[in-house]
């Protein structure tokens, strides 16, 4: 039997993967049993039989310069760095900077649960997105639970949102929620197949906490879980619903936090809430930090003045240094100044920059720091429409049209037909539904109406849902309602298909567009609630010669991207529409900066319905300086009097009101109370709707007052340059051009001898043979964790078709069907990144040309550095003989020119070159564990800043009381901020003692640059 004595490397033989160090001999005899410290960490007894020798590395294993040049790429990718962005181009969206703002702020935070409280219209969800990206880049999740309304769920926003970023969520409704709970009570698990849901508030209630046990079927609950269900991340989407702690919704949710790591509260509305609703957000978010009411304003009460700060260092004017150094004594005299914010190594480099005559570079720094230093900065991000400049000036416009006498006389007897409704039925739910749908779609397009009235004629009830624009109560309309008016509906219907070609409203619409055509942008986008509308001016405008096309509800995926392709090509292309038709269903997930005009071909009641639609070009990437806003309103109809009285004088044509989400909620709610109330004379409706509006402008113009000053308490302040933070998070060796790299170095050791063109300015057609296509199944299949968005990937690897299309560039993505986008989440990319990442050093040899840098040999060694601290961090370090020529060899190293050589390293070289690497990684080592401490030591501060306060509070409650049950809560509260305070304080003290650079050579490289 073979030998292993103490010291020996061995490998389980079962288990290659298993390694371990024989750290003594139990026992002897034929087979000795022997003690092996394994690498994952356990202590094993084995005998010698079951084990084997590790085999030595090889560390002078030769490679190819441009497969180091993949490997690079690919260990980068494997070791996640809080300095790199691996989001970037992971999407099929616009590429804009600041919306990467809270994705970088998560990566470099403490603890990976943030707040997005941006407005409507700058992308919350996109944000959403992006950071589920980044996450899964880092293989720090799998599973994510999105919570949200149920309209959002119900208008598939989530759903087709995500669908950008190649990643399949679920809806869950009781019944499948249900099936999780009772699978996970069964296995421990939530299951795998809805391991990406997206469940609406509806559903957390009672039963969903407590269980079920009335009735005949008893379901379970989650509290009576062994396991709670742990999501890698759970986003809860209008955060502001959860805000109160006496609801099911608000306990439900805190019950998914507190088992998930990472977390993510979207809202536009968190500042407008009173401040014990904010804190529960807060609190509920980072318990850690936010433990008492009190906390966020002592935490608070620097950002005034570190805004102050701010401020003057932006302006640059004379005497700036004493402004930021006067502004920055006020804040550090603070409760949390003194207690935390002296502690911070942020404001010891702050104070240093401070005594030295700034340049223009320390001035940009200067403000950074005190940006960072904003003490809610950590954990919550705002961007207002405002604080990134309006995306272009909007031009509405209104365009007025009188019926024709035979629309009047049918819209006169509609009238009439919903009151006698109304009146017999005393306007419950179906009957306010169905009134309100026939006088919405009388005054969109009174020519639209046979359509309607004859599916209700013969009680084609499904159907009347489709005109709605809000559906909710649709399905309730019932068959007698309708049975007890079928003669005047018929007659109705009689009056209706009579109506000839006769429509001012139509007249103007075609004059308008015409007058368009002859613009040198001839596009124009129209809106309407209703598809009927949509049919007639499709018909109409088609039969005019205009080059229209239509998007709607009823339209597949497929058909609106071909739509959307022939609404986007040049007006001189004879394929292009110039006139897009479209409900806000048809447009869900599409932005159109291409076009410049926007028609309202009527008018939702819901003001932010009506952001929505304007938000569809006016947004970031507009490329017009104005947009053109045409509202079409017919005279002495419910729309008009809505129009002109409360929807213009709010102002929402001409700016976003995107920092009223809440405020326009109310809005909506009063327009649609005042409009369905049909015993109201017509000027009772008009002066409602004009206190309405009186109102609610005064609290918008409050509101936004409110909102100026809570944002310096907040801290929420807009930093100075999102595209610079970008480029600087932007690693070399993950740019486009190293994508393709790594992905075609993959390929050609799949299938070598074949050739693989990517490149980023094009999509590429990839053909596989079947044993390829196995291999890279099979590599799949062995990846440490599989994605949902895996499975389109999957399904081509198991299928008979050879050729599919790859691009690593997100617009050509979008534009065509069927091409997969390679991002570090791609399953291709992973499976590259698993083949080809350093693990054992390699010896390289290159020759390339260059006029920047002198001819010569060029010794390189590149390091992996792992730093060890607050937050782990992965570096490629590449050491040469001084820190200019590193930063040009590695230039140099990535050029896709760079050959194979012939020359070989000397001794002397590799050792100038070890020494070179010691003393980099020994002053870095001595920064690092300097650095923190001083981090430690400001999280000390504020834990025990925090926590001092709170014990304070909570004697102070107990010296107060005298009834014995409440002594005893008290004291056991007292107890238990304790035992918390020392657990999280040995934890922080813990990361203090590790803090430490393991340095692991990747590999040596002799570089002959030749003129």
């Amino acid at each position: 039997m073979k030998s292993y004595p103490v010291g020996s490397k061995v490998v389980l033989r079962a288990d290659p993967s298993i390694i371990g160090i024989v750290t003594r001999e139990i026992s002897g005899g034929g087979d000795p049993k022997l003690e092996v410290f394994c690498g994952d960490g356990r202590t094993r007894s084995l005998y010698a039989s079951q084990l084997e020798l590790a085999v030595a590395t090889n560390a002078t294993e030769l490679s190819t310069a441009q497969r180091l040049r993949a490997a690079l790429t690919a260990t980068q990718l494997a070791r996640p760095s809080a300095k790199h962005l691996y989001s970037l181009g992971s999407s099929r969206i616009q590429f804009i900077p600041y919306q990467y703002r809270p994705v970088m702020k998560l990566i470099r935070s403490d603890r990976p649960r943030l707040l997005i409280a941006d407005e409507v219209g700058v992308g919350k969800t996109i944000e959403a997105g992006l950071i589920i990206k980044e996450l899964q880049a880092r293989r720090e999740i799998q599973s994510v639970l999105i919570i949200c309304p149920k309209p959002l769920v119900t208008e598939r926003k989530w759903l087709d949102e995500m669908k950008r970023f190649d990643e399949s969520f679920i809806h869950l409704n009781g019944e499948t929620l249900n099936y999780c709970i009772n699978e996970t009570h069964l296995d421990g698990t939530w299951p795998s197949r809805f391991s990406q849901a997206i469940v609406p508030f509806s559903l957390l209630d009672e039963k969903l906490m407590l269980g079920n046990t009335q009735g005949r079927k008893v379901t379970r609950g989650l509290l009576d879980l062994d396991e709670p269900p742990k999501f890698d991340l759970v986003i809860v989407d209008e955060a502001h619903h959860i805000r109160n702690t006496e609801t099911w919704r608000h306990r439900n949710v805190k019950f998914f936090v507190e088992n998930a790591e990472a977390v993510v509260f979207l809202t536009a509305t968190p500042i407008q809430t009173r401040e014990q609703d904010l804190f529960n957000l807060l609190h509920l978010l980072r318990p850690d930090v936010i433990s008492h009411p009190h906390d966020f304003e002592r935490i608070g009460a620097p950002n005034p003045a570190l805004n102050a700060a701010a401020a003057g260092a932006r302006r640059a004017g004379l005497g700036w240094v004493d402004t930021v150094k006067s502004n920055l004594a006020t804040a550090l005299d603070t409760v949390w100044g003194l207690g935390v914010l002296a502690h911070d190594p942020r404001t010891h480099e702050l104070r240093e920059l401070l005594e030295v005559l700034p340049t223009a570079e320390t001035r940009v720094k200067i403000i950074r720091l005190l940006e960072d230093l904003h003490t809610f900065s950590g954990f919550i991000t705002r961007t207002r429409r405002r604080d990134i400049g309006a995306f272009t000036t909007r031009k509405p416009r209104t365009i007025e049209v009188p019926f024709t006498s035979a629309q009047q006389q049918l819209h006169d007897q509609l009238l009439q037909l919903c009151g006698d409704i109304v009146e017999a039925r005393h306007g419950t739910g179906p009957v306010a539904f169905l009134v309100s749908g026939l006088r919405r779609q009388a005054a969109s397009s009174i020519n639209g109406l046979a359509p309607l009235l004859s599916d209700l004629v013969h009680r084609r009830l499904e159907a009347f849902d489709e005109y709605a624009e809000n559906t909710d109560g649709a399905n309730e309309l019932s068959r007698d309602v309708i049975d007890n008016f079928q003669p005047q509906l018929q007659h109705l219907l009689n009056l209706a298909s009579k109506l000839g070609d006769e429509d001012p409203k139509y007249d103007a619409l075609e004059r308008a567009l015409l007058e368009k055509l002859r613009m040198p942008n001839p596009k124009a986008i129209l809106f309407t609630s209703y598809l009927h509308t949509v049919g007639y001016l499709f018909n109409r405008l088609r039969a005019s010669g205009l080059r229209v096309g239509q998007v709607h509800g009823g339209i597949d995926d497929e058909a609106r991207r071909s739509v959307r392709r022939r609404f986007k090509l040049p007006s001189s292309d004879p394929d292009a529409f110039d006139v897009l038709l479209s409900t806000e269903v048809g447009t869900e997930g599409l932005d159109y900066q291409f076009c410049d005009m926007l028609i309202n071909y009527d008018l939702p009641w819901n003001p932010m319905r009506i952001e929505q639609r304007i938000g569809r070009i006016d947004r970031y990437g507009q490329q017009s300086e104005s947009v053109a806003i045409l509202n079409f309103v017919t005279a002495g109809t419910v729309d008009a009097d809505i129009y002109h009285r409360c929807l213009w004088r709010i102002g929402v044509f001409e700016q976003a009101l995107g920092a009223s989400e809440a405020i326009l909620g109310d809005i909506t709610t009063g327009i649609r109370a005042i409009a369905g109330d049909l015993t109201l004379t017509l000027e009772e409706q008009r002066l409602r709707l004009q206190q309405l509006a009186d109102n609610e402008i005064n609290v918008i113009e409050e509101q936004l007052k409110l909102e100026d000053q809570q944002s310096e308490l907040f801290g929420l302040e807009v930093p100075s340059d999102d595209g610079a933070d970008v480029r600087n998070a932007t690693s070399p060796w993950m740019t486009p051009d190293a994508l393709c790299h790594l992905v075609v170095e993959f390929l050609t050791s799949i299938e070598s001898g074949k050739r693989f063109n990517l490149r980023p300015d094009r999509a590429a057609t990839l053909r596989l043979s079947r044993s390829a296509k196995d291999r890279l199944l099979r590599q799949h299949e062995s990846l440490p964790k599989a994605f949902p968005a895996d499975r389109d990937w999957v399904v081509w690897l198991k299928s008979e078709n050879a050729v599919t299309h790859l691009t690593v560039t997100p617009e050509l993505a979008t534009e065509a069907e069927g091409v997969h986008l390679l991002s570090p989440t791609h399953p291709l990319v992973r499976c590259a990144t698993e083949e080809l990442q350093l693990n054992d050093p390699v010896v390289v040899s290159a020759r390339v040309r260059s006029d920047k840098v002198p001819a010569g040999r060029y010794p390189v060694a590149i390091h992996g550095w792992n730093r060890l601290g607050i937050r782990d961090d992965y570096q490629l370090r590449v050491i040469a003989g001084s820190p200019e020529e590193s930063e040009m060899l590695t230039e140099l190293l990535r050029d896709p020119d760079c050959a194979d050589g012939k020359a070989t390293m000397s001794d002397t070289e590799l050792d100038h070159l070890e020494a070179a690497h010691y003393s980099a990684w020994r002053d870095a080592s001595e920064k690092h564990t300097q650095r923190t401490a001083e981090w430690s030591e400001s999280l000390i501060a504020s834990l025990t800043t925090t926590s001092r306060a709170n014990l304070r509070l909570l004697e102070e409650q107990l010296a107060g009381t005298s009834e014995e049950r409440i002594k005893r809560m008290r004291s056991s509260q007292i107890e238990s901020a304790k035992a918390d305070y020392q657990r999280r304080l040995a934890r922080l003290e813990s990361i203090r003692n590790r803090s430490d650079i393991q340095a692991d050579l990747l590999a040596t490289v002799l570089l002959e640059v030749v003129a």
